[in-house]
């Protein structure tokens, strides 16, 4: 039974950092139906800032979490301008292959300037000690992942539901004609959109990253089952892309503790398939069917 909680507990941190990924895609792929597949990419290159600031100009962990914020806030919003808005309607293949193109371009930015060495990723809290309550060991790294990640969504929760800049967003994300007709700046708001979610992403490789190792390679698997949570609980949706990026953590991590580790990341791609075949929209969100 311990060992069956402890799973529980690693499948929901892990799940955790899927939910957050999954959650940066969902705020991009809202406003433009698109999935931005340099999601991982934008996370890596701003994990690479926070350790280059700790491990080059010896800044502490909380400012360089700050600093990084930052860059990371810039960085989206950069993309969204010099690759996004000069395509005049690129359309949804159009868009995916702009997202793949500046994926590569940030993987090469990368490689250029950190190499392929593999880095320990240094943060205030262990991956080895923790508590244990009825036998079940709750890593430091493991509970922080969780609160960290549950404060994120929180916090995007009430952002959304409570403020202008928030509405005005969905606004965008429902029907961006007329919101422009309302006096909506919507090209501001898509460039903060994109902001917001490469600062959503970036929290989730300074969470990976100590898990994993650091390199240009690092959020690669992870970007992939991020996704693939996003489409389990439905990539319209926010809490439920978060919950299916937690239920396939969970699945994922019990399928490599009872029945084979090598074949634990094909989980994620099988529960994709499975998804689209019974549920196209996901398990979370009510399935519209388009009529001309």
């Amino acid at each position: 039974m311990n060992f069956f909680m402890d799973l529980i507990v690693g499948g929901l941190a892990i799940g955790a950092c899927y939910a957050l990924i999954a959650l940066a895609m969902v705020i991009i792929y809202k406003t433009s139906e698109v999935p931005n597949f340099a999601q991982g990419e934008m996370a890596m290159l701003a994990t690479f800032v926070a350790y280059t600031m700790m491990a080059n100009y010896g800044a502490g962990f909380w400012t360089s979490v700050i600093i990084t914020m930052v860059f990371a806030f810039a960085l989206g919003a950069l993309l969204e301008i010099c690759f996004l808005r000069p395509a005049e309607d690129p359309g949804v293949l159009g868009a995916i292959v702009i997202t793949l193109g500046a994926e590569m371009i940030l993987y090469g930015i990368a490689g250029w300037k950190w190499g392929a060495n593999q880095n320990p990723f240094p943060v205030p809290f262990s991956e080895y000690s923790g508590v244990t309550i009825s036998g079940v060991v709750i890593t430091e790294i493991n509970f922080w992942t969780l609160t960290v990640s549950l404060a994120v969504m929180l916090i995007l929760f009430l952002f959304f539901r409570f403020t202008k800049l928030g509405t005005a967003m969905k606004a965008v994300q429902q029907n961006p004609f007329a919101a422009k007709a309302m006096g909506i700046p919507t090209r501001r708001i898509l460039t903060f959109t994109w902001g917001l979610s490469s600062m959503t992403g970036a929290i989730a490789g300074m969470l990976i990253a100590p898990i994993a190792t650091l390199d240009p390679n690092m959020m690669l698997d992870p970007m992939l089952k991020g996704f693939a949570g996003g489409v389990l609980g439905g990539l319209t949706s926010l809490p439920g892309a978060a919950a299916g990026a937690y239920l396939l953590g969970i699945i994922e991590n019990l399928f490599g503790g009872y029945v084979s580790l090598e074949f634990k990341s094909v989980v994620a791609f099988g529960v994709i398939v499975l998804i689209l075949c019974v549920k196209p929209s996901g398990l979370f969100v009510k399935h519209y069917k388009r009529k001309v």
